[in-house]
């Protein structure tokens, strides 16, 4: 079984990899949603194939590495989403154990299951965390953070569950899986 709190040196380096990808995305490919400050965020798709592929750290690490950077260009980080970027894609991490996506296998079972983590993560980070950390961190009004977190939690689950499920999908395919090699 794949331990998933281990971080060998292509963890660190996909890591890496995924936080700039996150941070080039965040800066430059999004879609506004109409609610202040809330985009649909193709870098949470790319975070959570990351996170899939790599266990709960390496999430972690891109989605507060990628935020913290792309907030540092526009001023300062705004750490309670900073945070919850980091929390979402822990949560989705933990389905690395279960999933067989570096073996060339990514069933329908498998897609469930990793969007059955992500949904979890997004709605712990951005319906709970977020506004939470908001309204503590930097006194802003609950109506206002709740909604955002609302939508921003739906745009993310989308998202992830469409960019996501489609990279490790085709990921799953360019992978040789145990005992599909047979000898001429």
């Amino acid at each position: 079984m794949k331990n998933m709190f281990e971080f060998k040196t292509k963890t660190i380096v996909a890591t890496a990899i995924g936080a700039a990808l996150f941070t080039l995305l965040m800066l430059y490919v999004k879609v506004p949603t109409g609610v202040p400050e809330t985009d649909i965020q193709t870098c949470y798709g790319v975070g959570s194939f990351f996170a899939a592929l790599f266990g709960p750290i390496a999430g972690f690490l891109i989605g507060v590495i990628g935020h913290a950077i792309t907030d540092a260009t526009y001023g300062a980080p705004w750490w309670s989403w900073v945070i919850s970027s980091g929390v979402a894609l822990f949560i989705t991490g933990l389905a690395y154990p279960r999933l067989k996506v570096d073996e060339g296998r990514f069933t329908l079972k498998d897609c469930i299951t990793f969007n059955i983590f992500q949904v979890i993560g997004n709605a712990v980070a951005w319906i709970v965390v977020a506004p939470l950390l908001d309204i503590i961190i930097y006194k802003e009004p609950a109506n206002l953070v709740f909604t955002q977190g609302m939508v921003a939690g739906l745009c993310d689950a989308i998202s992830m569950g469409v960019i996501g499920s489609i990279l490790l999908m085709l990921y799953s395919k360019t992978r040789s899986g145990k005992g599909t090699l047979t000898q001429e």
